[in-house]
């Protein structure tokens, strides 16, 4: 083991969307902060959208799902006791590698679902306790939509939405006439040149890359942190974290891929892990003070996985053309079913996401798969009736915490390192199931008045869970939460989670502008009170 020449005064574990807004909000400041990423520097001649073959790199180096992937930098995830398929992306600037860049707030009811709906708990602060901070990240990220939305508090300095084209406008169109809310999405992707970037011109967007329209947090927040001096070291696993006879965390042991072990101290740690990753890093650093896992006398650790499950509805408009131009995941939302209703049997609701049409390979996978494409004489007639005529929306359901749904460290399945990977336990609740049985339908009506043809519709879809929460919650209470509204684990003072596994409650949006937003108030008070970490 190499014993490090330097200590640090803030160690960062993970350089994704939460830790880069970390790293640059801790490096306006005189601490000596260092950031660890176990995955690589993502080059730009890499991204996908820089290849011609760029659905076939989605397909397998690009995959959201790690266990397809299989890079040197993941572990694997047993998902067999899951309906839905756990992603992530290891690497710096992690998610917001692959997001889709839709970028939604939490809706003012969130914080306190309990008071409003009865369930699950309040959080310890509210909306307009986290507003500043939402600000702050839209500023940093250039985030583009349309103020005036009447489902939120009013949202400043957006940029110019991103165009609907004529799949947006005809599926607006449809809103209109059921009545239904519905609105510009709001998106991390810049409309006009922003801090130095390029606009794309509404090409397709996966990865960001060549014209860096795409807010990826190796774009904005990282390059100002590091340029202020914070230490970004990438391909660098971080195995345990260290404690000493104090009840205080103290460093870290991490390795690089060449097999070489290192021992980092530093007076405060950060863990930025995602939903998975940080349970996981917790968990795997037991020792003989902390016998079940780092932060966890409250047994909580891993435990009240959210996930947003997701319904699926598409169809074909004739009338629609290049139905694919555009972003992918950023077209418009509607909040209509997002709060409780006492007329549904279900409570809490979900948010409708339109979606641009697919490339052609995916088009044609999924006609041949639902034999409305074959090989011969029609072949080209049917594979142009679909491509650029496919319209998809999802169905964004908000996942209530159980104590059921949890991950847990597996020996079987360890990663290049010999650090276990990680075993999912989650089922769908009866009120999420009838929460997408209702957003299914409201998404078939929805393509029916918009003309659709060949509606097809499922639910709960296998390959979605991106958005992973809860498994690490807040609360004021160390018996029944595992940090507090600062971000500090109630045991160990100065061992500070960042991500969203701190969520109490999912909402029912895409969580990236929210954990990034917390990031941001929780690094803010180590900033103005770091006394509060000795």
């Amino acid at each position: 083991m190499k014993l490090s020449d330097q200590d640090y005064d803030i160690i960062i574990i993970g350089a994704g969307a939460s830790g880069a807004a970390a790293a640059w909000n801790l490096s306006q400041s005189n601490f000596k902060i260092l950031c660890l990423e176990q995955g690589p520097h993502v080059l730009e001649d890499q991204y996908p959208d820089n290849m011609d073959e760029w659905e076939i790199k989605k397909q397998k180096e690009f995959n959201i799902n790690p266990n397809v992937r299989q890079s040197i930098s993941d572990y694997f995830i047993n998902d067999n006791d899951s309906p839905i398929s756990i992603a992530n992306f290891n690497g710096v600037g992690g998610s917001t590698i692959l997001y889709s860049a839709l970028f939604p707030r939490f809706h003012e009811s969130d914080f306190n679902v309990k008071t409003k709906d009865n369930v699950a708990e309040d959080w310890p602060f509210k909306y307009k306790d986290l507003e500043p901070f939402y600000n702050l990240n839209d500023k940093m990220m250039g985030v583009s939509g349309l103020e005036g939305d009447p489902a939120y508090p009013h949202i400043p300095n957006l940029l110019p939405p991103v165009a609907m084209n004529l799949i947006g406008n005809t599926l607006a169109d449809s809103f209109n006439k059921l009545g239904w809310h519905w609105w510009p999405s709001y998106s991390a992707i810049i409309t006009k040149d922003y801090s130095g970037r390029k606009i794309n011109n509404n090409k397709y967007e996966f990865s960001g890359a060549k014209y860096q329209s795409k807010s990826s947090v190796d774009l904005n927040y990282l390059p100002i942190a590091i340029k202020n001096g914070v230490t970004l070291k990438a391909n660098s696993r971080v195995l345990k974290i260290l404690t000493n006879n104090f009840g205080k965390a103290e460093g870290v042991i991490y390795t690089d891929y060449k097999g070489n072990i290192f021992k980092q101290k530093s007076s405060i740690i950060l863990l930025a892990c995602s939903g998975i990753g940080t349970p996981r890093l917790l968990l795997n650093s037991a020792n003989k003070h902390f016998s079940n896992g780092l932060a966890n006398s409250s047994g909580l650790v891993g435990k009240n996985l959210m996930i947003h499950p997701l319904g699926y509805v598409e169809g074909l408009l004739p009338n629609v053309f290049n139905s694919n131009d555009g972003p992918n995941g950023c077209c418009i939302c509607s909040h209509e079913f997002y709060e409780t209703d006492e007329k549904r049997d279900f409570v809490r609701g979900y948010s409708i996401q339109v979606l641009r049409g697919p490339g052609p390979i995916e088009t044609f996978n999924s006609g041949y798969k639902f034999k409305k494409i074959n090989f011969g004489k029609k072949f080209h007639k049917n594979f142009f009736e679909m491509y650029g005529h496919k319209s998809s929306l999802t169905i964004i359901c908000e996942d209530l915490p159980e104590t059921s749904n949890f991950i847990e460290l597996d020996d079987n399945i360890p990663d290049s390192s010999g650090m276990p990977g990680i075993k999912v336990h989650y089922k769908l609740s009866t009120n999420t199931k009838k929460m997408l049985a209702h957003g299914v339908n409201r998404g078939k009506e929805l393509m029916k008045m918009a003309g659709a043809r060949s509606i097809l519709a499922h639910a709960p879809v296998k390959n979605t869970g991106w958005h992973l929460m809860g498994t690490t919650k807040m609360g004021k209470n160390k018996d029944t939460s595992v940090v507090n509204e600062n971000g500090q684990t109630h045991d160990l003072k100065n061992l500070v989670i960042l991500d969203s596994s701190v969520f109490i409650t999912s909402g029912g949006v895409n969580p990236a502008s929210t954990l990034q937003a917390l990031s941001l108030k929780f690094t803010e008070n180590i900033k103005k009170n770091p006394y509060e970490y000795n």
